[in-house]
């Protein structure tokens, strides 16, 4: 068969050069935002690791959670600092107040306008008076920066948040995330928004234990017996003072437990739970929730088949744990397909495989074919989802057949909302599922792209746990506990409702709907819906509960949940109504939102010069996540950026060839860029060894053969290049015969 020749340049950069702490456009340059490692200094005057504890108390009562948290900085140094540090929180958070206590003095913060408020801090910062501020990045993500931190300074941060405990299948879980996973990020600094700055943390390397001390304490008054109360994350001592209250102390060996979540589960006795109706009665409004416990699963009828398209995340972040844990995972919920059902297998780390051209019966032989792809997989490359969830709604797909994506990642992405915006658009094509996999995952992600995809989310923290939610999944598949779903009022004056719709109920969940209400509370709040084929009712007569002052919460958690629904999943570019009514709402009710933040300035000035360094305090790995999530160690004293940066040092010279040179030049690019993500090519391949390699490409895109002409590097690289670039293959190349390929490298 005839073969034409192809001359590619290709500049393979063995080590990244990158200045530890760059500033953004520093050099001229613009630079793709990532997380890096921290690396600490060999000056005594500064101290880097300013925040020495942090800490949560947690009061449960009923369903309510009331948080909270205790941040203690101490400047060690002889620098007047400025302390950044990034934290998580829970999705469903409805932070609502912030105090800053140095020595005897109490500076309660306010809420502002996020620009005023961020005007406000650096005018006192300048000034040189002790000031705190509070941001949101995401709705689990925030930012304090402590400014003014005299030498010898001990300053406490104490910030207060709400939230609502909703059990599925009886199942009580309260989580307390402890730290932010490192975000792959596509975006320059000059491209990004004041929110994405949070990406460029430093983090220390896996295995390294915080750097500052953990605790949190729980207090829970059920209001019901406590059947059973367990922590599975962390060791924990439990006190039950009474059959309806218990006490939950951290155990004092879990000091540096702050690198993984904290979840605490319980169950009141016979599985019951808190339903019915809250309601307070305020100065200006009143407010309301009601809990409607939906009817019990229905049996399993004829169930009709489905098509799955799973998308499996095996980037660098996945690497070890969780990709094993996804790996078990993944042959449960493919295994225990029926031979009717349709599937289809989608990797994605920085570029996507795809098991088949179209989605396959579950036979013996595909679901084989199935497991040895995702068995082979090792974990490396950037963490690009978009990709793949566009390809996957444009899969062709049967007109009868039911289509549910299942998303198998830990979320470490940065771009929730575009992810939100392209499944919101494609309803009408496949509803989503997602699986967070490992001990720290983004929740925001996982749990909106659920709730956009009208699907379920579910959190797989150890490879043990897998079964358990693959039988959840197939459970919500297979049998959704009530279908169109509507909540009237009859005698009720009820309004600014949220939800103001309720979706099909999938988890055995109550139903929680708030609102505001005028005059006295009567009448009835009536649940309809179809369990099966059979029509469901349920009805909630409002005169039987009482307005209490404890439920007083209830403003918080019904205005952040109008604020959930307004901004958290929806793509808002620019100035809007939407951005407007969301910032009001934080002024009214004195929450942090994505537009408004907290403020606490001393008017005391202490820092006559107003001059500060800022450092940022550095964050844990999560617990089984490895350095490849950040990069890797190499063993010089600069900042090591993520895989994210790589693409820039991989250069291809211009392409001689009859195939279309620019889609065989972008090819090789990301195929060269995920192969360059392996830490024995990065140390094996030498600034100034080089290597030629033969590929031959055939007609389908296949690399069917490798072999290096001539070279100067050791005999282990070579046998890696060959193996990788053996797996590659080249899509929408046209060939009608096979080509040759000379790959000339270098570092």
């Amino acid at each position: 068969m005839k073969q034409a020749s192809l001359i590619l340049l290709l500049g393979l950069l063995g080590l990244i050069q990158v200045i530890a702490n760059p500033k953004p456009g520093q050099n001229g340059e613009d630079k793709t935002m990532s997380p890096y490692f921290f690396v600490k200094s060999n000056d005594p005057n500064v101290d880097q690791l300013p925040l020495k504890s942090t800490s949560a108390d947690v009061n449960i009562a009923g369903v309510i959670a009331d948080v909270t948290v205790t941040q203690f900085y101490k400047n060690e140094g002889k620098e007047v600092l400025e302390a950044i540090y990034v934290f998580p929180a829970s999705t469903q958070a409805a932070v609502y107040g912030m105090e800053v206590h140095i020595g005897t003095r109490v500076i309660k913060a306010e809420i502002r306008e996020k620009n005023k408020a961020r005007a406000e801090y650096e005018q006192a910062k300048a000034e040189g008076k002790r000031t705190a501020l509070l941001e949101q990045s995401r709705p689990n993500v925030f930012q304090m920066n402590v400014g003014n931190i005299m030498p010898g300074d001990e300053i406490e941060v104490i910030l207060n948040y709400t939230e609502l405990l909703k059990p599925t299948d009886g199942l009580y879980t309260f989580v307390y995330p402890t730290t932010v996973g490192p975000r792959y990020s596509e975006k320059t600094a000059s491209a990004s928004s004041a929110a994405d700055a949070f990406v460029e943390s430093p983090y220390t390397q896996e295995g390294v234990l915080p750097t500052y001390d953990f605790n949190i304490d729980v207090r829970l008054s059920a209001g019901m017996p406590v059947q059973s109360i367990e922590n599975k994350t962390h060791k924990v001592n439990v006190k039950h003072e009474s059959i309806k209250d218990v006490q939950v102390a951290l155990d004092p060996s879990e000091t540096n437990g702050g690198n993984r979540d904290y979840i605490l589960e319980y169950r009141l006795s016979g599985g019951k739970i808190e339903s019915g109706l809250l309601l307070f009665e305020g100065e200006k409004e009143n407010f309301f929730l009601t809990m409607i416990q939906p009817p019990k699963t229905c049996a399993e009828s004829e169930i009709p088949d489905r098509e799955y398209i799973f998308i499996v995340d095996i980037s660098g972040s996945m690497s070890g744990f969780p990709l094993n844990t996804s790996k078990k995972l993944l042959r449960d919920l493919i295994l225990n397909l029926k031979p009717t059902d349709k599937f289809n297998v989608m990797l994605f780390a920085g570029s996507t495989a795809l098991l088949s051209e179209q989605s396959m019966f579950a036979t013996e032989a595909n679901v084989e074919k199935a497991v040895n792809l995702i068995d082979n997989q090792r974990g490396g490359g950037g963490t690009r989802l978009l990709d793949p969830m566009l390809k996957a709604f444009r899969l062709p797909r049967e007109k009868d057949l039911s289509r549910s994506i299942v998303v198998v990642t830990d979320g470490y992405i940065s771009v929730e909302k575009e992810v939100f915006d392209l499944i919101s658009k494609n309803l009408n094509v496949a509803n989503v599922f997602t699986f967070g996999i490992g001990s720290g995952v983004n929740r925001y992600l996982l749990e909106g792209m659920a709730h956009v995809g009208q699907g379920e989310p579910m959190i797989v923290t150890k490879p043990d746990h897998a079964h358990e939610e693959a039988e959840k999944f197939r459970k919500y598949i297979n049998t959704p506990v009530l279908t169109n779903v509507s909540v009237d009022f009859e005698g009720f004056d009820a309004y600014d409702i949220e939800p103001s719709s309720v979706p099909d109920v999938l988890a055995q969940r109550p139903i929680m709907v708030y609102g505001k209400y005028k005059g006295n509370a009567q009448g009835k709040i009536k649940l309809k819906g179809y369990t099966g084929s059979d029509p469901y009712e349920q009805s909630i007569n409002v005169a039987e509960f009482k307005s209490k002052k404890k439920n007083g919460a209830l403003k918080y958690l019904w205005a952040r949940e109008k604020i959930k629904f307004l901004d958290d999943y929806k793509l808002i570019m620019g100035d809007s109504e939407i951005k407007e009514e969301v910032t009001q709402l934080g002024l009214d009710y004195n929450l942090m939102t994505a537009y408004t933040s907290f403020i606490a300035v001393d008017q005391e000035v202490v820092n006559g010069s107003g001059t500060t360094k800022t450092v940022k305090q550095p964050l844990p790995m999560p617990a089984g996540v490895s350095n490849s999530a950040v990069g890797f160690e190499l063993g010089i004293k600069n900042r090591k950026r993520a895989g994210t940066q790589l693409k820039s040092h991989l250069k291809v010279g211009k392409l001689t060839t009859d195939i279309p040179a620019q889609a065989l030049h972008s090819q090789i690019e990301k195929l060269l860029n995920d192969l360059s993500l392996n830490p024995k090519l990065r140390l094996g391949f030498k600034k100034g060894q080089s290597a030629d390699f033969e590929l031959i490409i055939d007609k389908n895109g296949n690399v069917v053969d490798v072999k290096m002409r001539s070279g100067n590097i050791s005999s282990s690289v070579k046998q890696l290049l060959m193996k990788e670039m053996g797996k590659w293959k080249f899509e929408n190349l046209n060939n009608k015969n096979t080509k040759t390929v000379i790959v000339p490298m270098f570092a």
